[in-house]
């Protein structure tokens, strides 16, 4: 390890010391463990940074954050999933003895023994880990495969196309009684019926000029040709603000740790 390396490590856990012991003191009048309340605190606060600081380039803290978020993650969600699937839902259908060992209520059925299957698959995908009996894995994992491709495509055909289709079928004259109701009483408020019309008439018509767009068995020209360059619009705006709505989200979360190295760390803001 070079030199250069050592003596910045060395500062920057130098830092930690004294960023947890500064910390611990201003939190020794509010909380009862403040030892532990600074070094979470300063902890928070290193890894943020560490995470930061691969806007500079990639190096060793930025690493050990990451790889310390991945492991955490995955020893979480294994933890999660042993407690909730096997102890919370396996065992009491499988065995009374395990049941009572791990505390939690036996539930008898005269189909139990189906959940023996989900054993055996899992046994088997278990066996990737094996040089020799790994192809034992490929079984009960295209069986997750096809599970999950069926049971997905049903509910994204009813979510992302029924659901779709079905909202685009609007009444293009929201509330109509007739020509002298809609001026007597006509508003540019967002709840009213101008406004619900000029929605359902756009709603509407980018819909077939969307559609128009991708249909190419004609030659774009003339009102045709009009159409799918409104329809291009029309995708451009909508993946635009979908682009925008993901870069706010991700915006807040920014604003959201920084507002947390000025408040929660350093006192800089109340």
């Amino acid at each position: 390890m070079r030199r250069s390396t050592i003596i910045v490590m060395a500062v920057i856990f130098g830092l930690f010391i004294l960023s947890w012991i500064f910390r611990s003191t201003s939190l020794a009048s509010v909380q009862e463990h403040y030892i532990m309340g600074g070094l979470k605190v300063t902890f928070s606060a290193f890894l943020t940074l560490a995470i930061l600081s691969f806007l500079y380039k990639d190096n060793p803290f930025y690493k050990f954050a990451e790889h310390l978020f991945v492991g955490l993650s995955a020893a979480f969600w294994m933890s999660m999933g042993f407690w909730t699937t096997i102890v919370g839902n396996l065992i009491p259908r499988l065995s009374r003895s395990l049941s009572e060992f791990f505390q939690v209520p036996y539930q008898p059925g005269s189909y139990n023994f189906v959940y023996f299957i989900p054993v055996i698959l899992g046994i088997m995908l278990l066996m990737r880990l094996s040089s020799k009996y790994g192809w034992f894995a490929r079984w009960p994992l295209a069986f997750i495969v096809g599970t999950f491709a069926g049971l997905n495509f049903v509910r994204y055909l009813r979510s992302d196309f029924i659901e779709q289709v079905s909202a685009t079928f609007v009444p293009l004259l929201v509330g109509w009684q007739g020509v002298g109701h809609f001026v007597s009483n006509f508003s540019l408020s967002a709840s009213g019926q101008f406004v619900a019309i000029v929605g359902n008439w756009v709603i509407f018509l980018g819909v077939i000029c969307g559609i128009i767009y991708f249909f190419f068995s004609k030659e774009h020209k003339g009102a045709f040709g009009a159409a799918s360059r409104v329809g291009i619009w029309i995708l451009m705006i909508t993946f635009g603000a979908s682009f925008g709505y993901t870069v706010m989200g991700r915006i807040s979360l920014l604003v959201g740790r920084i507002t947390f190295l000025f408040r929660d760390w350093l006192n800089l803001i109340s």
